[in-house]
């Protein structure tokens, strides 16, 4: 039996309204490797190739006014855009539509402008400075969006009602968080939604963990958001974003693929494909991100030269109960597996590739360390095969006023790490090495 049936052969119209990249529920029951590799991805009828080949064309004949194959012009639908948007649907549990953007930031945007003017927003406070850029400086001054950041780790029930407001419209998560890693439980946050008057949207950002490590969708998420640029695609040479929503929200994904083409913020062709590519391989490479990052965490804990490690994996991170409960069906049966297979020697479970540590000292201290380092690249951004590292307070969180970030505790000496598929006893040294320099500096 086909892995997965399409609504339709790949079409879209002009408008956007046709929602053809819909996946028929109960269709598949093949794991999540196998849809990678092979939903959006099937063989060609007519010359049996089994790869798709890249679609570059702007425009498409039309046999009659208005009679075509599916397609009419590539900013409305492309069959590349089409294939991938089918393979993210299949990734993101619990979803049926996936809609892809030109970047992640663009995905964010899309998504703001569909509230309307005068929308109300809760948001984590400790969002990615990308995002708290385009919700206080964009979308306040253009549509008169108000966001409160709230910490939705801590906080309890009675804190999160009270920012409710009867125009509140979504509430806007991370988890982990960027840079800092706070879990957020996201059944609870989703409880408290549906008792608000006004039942805001509740999205999460699942860029950290990706499709394979967490499925928002199905613990009661209504749209998942992610950066594609980062782990999906995984080869830092693709920029885009992509929103995944379930079957039951059909009219919002008919708005947003509205949005998607009026606005016009779609991807090209070839890095729709580059991204599917990518994709066929996301099962294989979070499970070596997420043992490498385990290995390269535990080796911080162990350095007299940190001061401390936030890897939520790690058995003694105080959420730890929590990202084990957190995980997706298909993390949890690979979890389970490695923990049984090391025992006590395994000091945790791989949580995806993402870490951030303090290390002894400040900003002299941190950058040493950035710079000393021979595998992990000085870059932002995150989630390639190749292993980065870098400053948040001064790179990618520098928009976030220094007030908000100290209360963040997004500090001079807070270094993320973005932990990719090298060796595992390479990437280990590399770290303790670049420790032993940046001490040797102080």
């Amino acid at each position: 039996m086909s892995p997965v049936i399409l609504n339709g052969d790949s079409s879209h119209h002009a408008n956007g309204t046709n929602g053809i990249h819909s996946i028929k529920e109960h269709v598949s029951l093949d794991g999540f490797g196998t849809r990678a590799i092979h939903v959006g991805s099937e063989p060609n009828p007519e010359t049996g190739a089994v790869i798709p080949s890249i679609s570059l064309s702007t425009t498409y004949k039309q046999d009659g006014v208005g009679n075509h194959k599916g397609f009419e012009y590539s900013r409305s639908g492309n069959p590349n855009r089409n294939a991938l948007e089918a393979t993210l649907a299949a990734l993101e549990s619990g979803g049926s539509s996936a809609i892809a953007f030109s970047s992640g930031s663009a995905t964010t945007a899309t998504v703001l402008q569909s509230l309307g003017p005068d929308a109300h927003i809760i948001s984590v406070n400790d969002v990615y400075g990308g995002t708290f850029r385009y919700m206080t400086r964009v979308a306040a001054v253009n549509q008169g969006l108000e966001t409160t950041f709230v910490d939705l780790e801590n906080a309890d029930d009675d804190t999160i009602r009270a920012a409710f407001r009867h125009n509140t419209k979504l509430i806007w998560i991370e988890s982990p968080t960027n840079p800092t890693l706070r879990l957020i439980d996201i059944p609870r946050i989703v409880s408290l939604a549906h008792e608000a008057p006004s039942h805001p949207l509740v999205l999460v950002d699942n860029t950290f963990l990706s499709p394979f490590y967490q499925s928002p969708l199905v613990l009661g998420a209504d749209i998942v958001l992610h950066s594609l640029t980062k782990y999906v695609n995984g080869h830092s040479d693709v920029v885009m974003g992509a929103l995944i929503l379930p079957a039951h929200h059909a009219a919002l994904t008919e708005k947003l693929r509205f949005l998607q083409n009026a606005i016009g913020a779609v991807p090209s062709a070839y890095d729709c494909w580059l991204a599917q590519r990518g994709a066929k391989t996301l099962h294989l490479r979070m499970k070596a991100h997420g043992t490498n990052a385990l290995a390269v965490a535990r080796a911080l804990q162990r350095s007299p030269h940190v001061e401390e490690v936030i890897y939520p994996g790690l058995s003694t991170h105080p959420r730890n109960d929590l990202a084990y409960r957190s995980l997706s069906s298909q993390a949890r049966t690979f979890v389970d597996k490695y923990v049984k297979a090391n025992g006590d020697d395994a000091g945790g479970f791989p949580y995806g590739g993402m870490i951030s540590f303090r290390i002894r000292g400040g900003a002299a201290q941190a950058e040493k360390f950035l710079t000393a380092t021979r595998l992990f690249t000085l870059a932002e951004s995150l989630g390639g095969v190749e292993s980065l590292a870098e400053l948040p307070a001064q790179m990618t969180h520098g928009s976030i006023p220094p007030a908000e970030r100290a209360l963040l505790g997004i500090g001079d000496n807070l270094v993320r790490l973005s932990v990719g598929v090298e060796e595992e006893e390479d990437l280990v040294a590399d770290v303790e090495q670049a420790l032993e320099v940046a001490a040797a500096s102080a």
